[in-house]
């Protein structure tokens, strides 16, 4: 997942919106959303190839996503899967809080990531990268995330939160969210960060739906929680060259009391 947009506690009728684009090699094998057979309360895509995912929720309001943290060369090996943060939060019944403390004392196991935690009345953010890896509890307010620390103003992303707050006074209306995912601007060089990767790369990964042969954005989703208790999830698949594979549009409804009001 290499772009996330959401908005939480600001919205007076969906305390979360999230909007995000992952972004992956077409040859690494994944499926779409759906519940899991394993654990029949996540719905979420899946990696298939260490079982992880990107980006998920539960019938109890938990929520998770992730990015990785983009450092050029700088790769270990044999670390856990990154997408198992998600997964396993997700399926667990242990609070945020005491999810996180867990983690601290294992989060040089991963490459560099960033990661979303919440179970519908908190929300939190946290890194293994960066000078700060305190889980930072996030106040009202809409937040953007690619493949550095949270709201890093690369341009991708500072449009990406422009387009998306327009796009929550349309809700009910899907359609805005979709279009902002769908943008292939690439950014001029003067404007582009320097992340560690040539700059063909630096170009090709600098729009918000990125479309190249080999790697690109896989999925555009849209997760929406509604004060009601209605939770909906919208994702639309792509495969070499944009092409579209398919959408898949889950709703259900969950314990209205556990979603919070706007502050």
């Amino acid at each position: 997942m290499c772009l996330i947009v959401l908005a939480w506690q600001v919205h007076p009728d969906y305390p979360l919106v999230v909007a995000a684009n992952r972004d992956e090699f077409f040859a690494r094998p994944a499926a779409a959303a759906a519940f899991w057979s394993d654990a029949p309360d996540v719905l979420a895509g899946r990696d298939l190839e260490a079982g992880g995912t990107w980006l998920g929720v539960t019938r109890r309001q938990r929520f998770s996503a992730l990015t990785n943290y983009r450092e050029g060369g700088r790769k270990l090996v044999g670390t856990r899967s990154r997408g198992s943060l998600v997964a396993d939060f997700l399926a667990a019944e242990i609070d945020p809080q005491d999810y996180l403390a867990g983690l601290a004392a294992r989060r040089s196991d991963y490459n560099g990531y960033n990661l979303f935690v919440g179970d519908g009345r908190r929300l939190a953010y946290c890194t293994n990268r960066g000078t700060s890896l305190d889980p930072r509890w996030l106040s009202p307010g809409i937040y953007g995330l690619s493949n550095h620390l949270l709201d890093t103003p690369w341009p991708k992303l500072a449009a990406a939160k422009a387009s998306f707050a327009a796009a929550l006074a349309q809700l009910p209306a899907s359609a805005p969210f979709f279009e902002l995912l769908a943008d292939r601007e690439i950014i001029a060089d003067t404007e582009l960060p320097a992340t560690g990767v040539a700059l063909e790369w630096e170009r090709v990964l600098s729009a918000i739906f990125v479309a190249s042969s080999h790697y690109g954005t896989r999925a555009s989703t849209l997760l929406t929680m509604h004060r009601s208790g209605v939770v909906a999830l919208v994702e639309r698949s792509f495969g070499p060259g944009a092409i579209p594979l398919g959408e898949v549009c889950q709703s259900f409804e969950s314990a209205p009391s556990v979603l919070g009001n706007v502050h």
